[in-house]
């Protein structure tokens, strides 16, 4: 399951971040990375970006970069 296929209200565990290069580097720098844990806060009206709370913060990802975390 990625990302992307979790309810608001969910809380996951990364299992791991698929893609290369640049995108992937930009995902892991804003702190998804293997083992933790996100909530899914919200998801916008037209269901792009999405709203998540991750090591403590707030964070915004579109549902394109949601697609390359894998998670369970």
């Amino acid at each position: 399951m990625t990302l992307k296929e979790v309810k608001v209200g969910e809380t996951v565990t990364v299992t791991k971040v698929a893609g290369d290069g640049v995108v992937r580097r930009r995902i892991m720098d804003m702190g998804i990375t293997r083992g933790v844990e996100i909530y899914v806060r919200k998801v916008a009206p037209l269901g792009d970006p999405i709203e998540l709370t991750v090591r403590g913060y707030e964070l915004s990802v579109r549902k394109q970069d949601a697609e390359m975390v894998i998670v369970k």
